[in-house]
């Protein structure tokens, strides 16, 4: 008997070792970021990001150095961490080239692209009281084994590296929007400044980025989609809510809820008088009823932006004077939309939405072609994608081609400070979609939120 027990003792002791074994090897290391080891749920097992895969950042960063000239190098540094207060920092939010080309979301890094070297990743060291207080970061091993680096280095090392690759190099790129002194200090560098061989990197990566693939189109997609089913239900909670601040926090709980990491930014509630505010971001203010709202939100899904406007009546119905002046940009969003399509610019339909210029507030006044410019100071549209005003250094007189994706957004902003006939005075009005450039035309990316007048009054009441 005594002998039975024994065996049963060790088979026991066996099995919990076989366990503790098996678990250690099946352990999920940390990198400060989601992986498909981490978050299966988000990630397939060949993606570095969700919804872009190994294959597709290699891709990117050769056809990169398809675009350098021989014999140079590019640096591409983090985004900084930007703080609140002493000790509190701001939600920190990754810069879209450097994301674009490692698909790190973390600060403290340093990339480098060369036609010797391929991608070279000067990498944050993790210290062990930062760890205990922020968490894990991505190092050396993160850079190799998840981003897929050629070479990788702790961050200390790049003094004693870096100053080598930039003196074989030609011509130097870098990107000037968070360029950092951990290397435009390097003696090395400020020779090829000093002789001006130093340029900004983003003229070859905004070329890039303009066109999106059909993994970053799928994101986009869904990024639209999250925020029209957010904006649908911040519109039936404003009959309830009149306040701009509630809508804000509404519009942001929803694309949340519906999978979106953060807003593209703080979304714009103007509340009668407050919506001739173009970028008005206060939203600290009652709706009154009989007012318009004008609310312009997007929302960011794993690094792609959506972006786009309503302006309706939380009381159900347009008076005749606000469905006078919506219906006019209506009829511009859905002219200027005609246009998107291969070979137009955005220049163009910015000029052709100018000719649309019969205001009842305009007619008949010599002023009218300044006044316009007044009452609708800005573009018809711009680029978006993982950036909001995407690709800034394309130009909208560029032909649009298949795979860019871009805005049409009309508006109307009479402030109560402008001359003109009281009734419409006070009100401000913007409609605004995303526009997908498809072979043959466009595909609205907003469809699904309602525009026409008969279609919001609808809705608001049933």
């Amino acid at each position: 008997m005594l002998t039975l027990v024994r065996k049963l003792l060790q088979r026991k002791l066996t099995e919990r070792h076989a366990v503790r074994c098996h678990a250690f090897s099946t352990k999920v290391f940390d990198i400060g970021q989601p992986t498909a080891a981490s978050h299966p749920e988000l990630l397939k097992e060949e993606e570095i990001t969700p919804g872009i895969s190994c294959e597709e950042y290699i891709s990117r960063r050769k056809m990169l150095l398809e675009l350098l000239p021989e014999k140079s190098l590019a640096i591409i540094a983090a985004a900084p961490v930007k703080m609140m207060t002493d000790v509190v920092p701001y939600t920190f939010r990754q810069d879209a080239d450097y994301l674009y080309i490692t698909g790190c979301q973390q600060p403290g890094g340093v990339a480098v692209l060369g036609h010797d070297c391929g991608l070279c990743m000067f990498m944050p060291e993790a210290d062990p009281h930062d760890v205990i207080w922020q968490g894990q970061v991505a190092g050396v091993d993160a850079a190799l084994d998840t981003f897929k680096a050629d070479k990788a280095f702790p961050i200390s090392k790049l003094c004693e590296i870096l100053p080598h690759m930039i003196g074989t190099s030609s011509i130097l790129f870098h990107n000037v929007k968070t360029e950092a002194p951990i290397y435009t200090n390097l003696d090395a560098f400020q020779k090829q400044t000093y002789t001006g061989n130093v340029q900004d990197l983003s003229i070859y990566t905004h070329e890039l980025r303009w066109i999106k693939s059909p993994a970053e189109l799928k994101l986009m997609r869904e990024s639209a989609s999250i925020a029209c089913q957010a904006l649908l239900q911040t519109m039936l909670h404003s009959r309830t809510f009149l306040h701009e601040g509630m809508l804000s926090a509404k519009v942001e709980y929803e694309c949340r809820m519906k999978g979106a990491q953060r807003m593209a930014f703080n979304p714009v509630v103007g509340g009668g008088p407050n919506g001739s505010i173009i970028h008005y971001s206060r939203n600290d203010q009652k709706i009154k009823d009989g007012d318009l709202v004008l609310m312009d939100v997007g929302c960011e899904l794993h690094g792609y932006l959506s972006d786009l406007t309503r302006t309706w009546p939380p009381c159900g119905r347009f008076s005749s004077t606000q469905e006078e002046l919506y219906n006019l940009i209506l009829e511009t969003n859905k002219e200027c939309v005609k246009l998107c399509e291969p070979g137009t610019s955005i220049r163009q339909i910015h000029n052709f939405s100018k000719g649309l210029k019969e205001i009842g507030v305009l007619k008949d006044d010599r002023r009218s072609n300044r006044l316009y410019n007044q009452l609708n100071p800005t573009s018809i549209g711009h680029y978006l994608g993982m950036d909001v005003h995407d690709c800034s250094m394309v130009s909208t007189d560029r032909p649009l081609k298949p795979g860019v994706v871009i805005t049409i957004e009309p508006g109307v902003y009479i402030s109560s400070l402008f001359d003109v006939p009281e009734r419409y005075q006070g009100i401000g009005i913007r409609i605004e979609d995303e526009v997908l450039i498809n072979e043959t035309g466009c595909e609205v990316l907003t469809g699904s939120m309602p525009k026409e007048v008969k279609h919001i009054e609808s809705f608001l009441s049933n």
